[in-house]
C-alpha cells in the first residue's frame, strides 16, 4: 500500500528536495506541496494524505496552528504530522506535539532515516526519540507559567502501565520497555496503546506530553 505523503514548507527548494527524496522510493507518493499553513490545512483535506511534512515557521498560518487545525479536524483522524525542524531543540517542539504532531525530524535528517519516519507516522506511532525527549522535558520544565495539571484518568492505569508510561515518558521505544521490564515487545506494545486509549491520545507523543504535565514524570526518573 503506498503511503501519501504531503509537504509544508514555505521554501522551495526544501519541498523539491524532499520530493526527490520520498518518491525514491517505490511505496511512497507526494500527493501535494504546500508553501503555508492554510495551504497545508486545505490540501490534508483534498488529498487525504496518509502523513504532512510540516515545517513550523511558515508565513500567514504557521505550521503549529496548520497542525491544531488538523489534529481538531475529526475528518481528518487518519492524517498524522511530522514536524520538520531546524534543531531538534525547537522551542515550539512541545506546542507542536501538544497540538497533535506524532513526532518531529530535523532538516538535516539522512535518506534512510526520512523514509524509515514517514513509515512509522503513518502505521500510526509516534517518533520521539531520547535526545528529542529531553529537549521536550527541558523546555516544558523551564516554562515560567507550567503548571501541573492533574488527570483523573491516570488512576485507572495498572501498576504495569504506570511503569511503561514512565519509560515512554523517558523516550524508549517499545523494544527498550520490552528489555527494561524483561516483556515481549508485542506486550510492551499492547500497554502503549492501552495507555493511550485510557488517558485519550492519539500517540506516544501525547503521552510524554501529558507524563509531564501531569507531574507524573519527572526528569531523571
Amino acid at each position: 500500500m503506498t503511503i501519501r505523503v504531503l509537504l509544508a514548507d514555505d521554501q522551495t527548494l526544501v519541498r523539491t528536495s524532499f520530493r526527490m527524496i520520498i518518491e525514491s522510493d517505490p511505496d511512497l507518493e507526494v500527493v501535494g506541496e504546500a508553501a503555508t499553513g492554510e495551504e497545508a490545512v486545505g490540501l490534508a483535506r483534498s488529498t487525504r494524505a496518509d502523513v504532512v511534512l510540516m515545517d513550523i515557521r511558515m508565513p500567514n498560518m504557521d505550521g503549529l496552528a496548520a497542525t491544531r487545525a488538523i489534529s481538531a479536524d475529526e475528518d481528518l483522524a487518519g492524517v498524522r504530522v511530522l514536524i520538520l525542524t531546524t534543531f531538534e531543540a525547537d522551542e515550539y517542539v512541545f506546542e507542536a506535539l501538544r497540538a497533535g504532531a506524532s513526532g518531529f525530524l530535523g532538516k538535516g535528517v539522512e535518506l534512510s532515516d526520512l523514509l524509515d519516519a514517514i513509515r512509522l507516522v503513518a502505521r500510526g506511532e509516534a517518533l520521539l526519540s531520547p535526545r528529542a525527549t529531553k529537549a521536550l522535558i527541558a523546555h516544558y520544565l523551564s516554562s515560567p507559567d507550567r503548571t501541573s495539571t492533574p488527570a483523573p484518568a491516570l488512576t485507572t492505569l495498572t501498576e504495569r502501565e504506570r511503569q511503561v508510561l514512565v519509560l515512554v515518558a523517558a523516550g524508549l521505544s517499545n523494544d527498550a520497555i520490552a528489555e527494561q521490564l524483561h516483556i515481549s515487545p508485542s506486550t510492551a506494545k499492547t500497554h502503549v496503546n492501552r495507555i493511550m486509549t485510557k488517558l485519550g491520545v492519539r500517540d506516544r507523543a501525547q503521552l510524554v506530553v501529558i507524563a509531564y504535565q501531569t507531574g507524573y514524570a519527572h526528569p531523571g526518573a
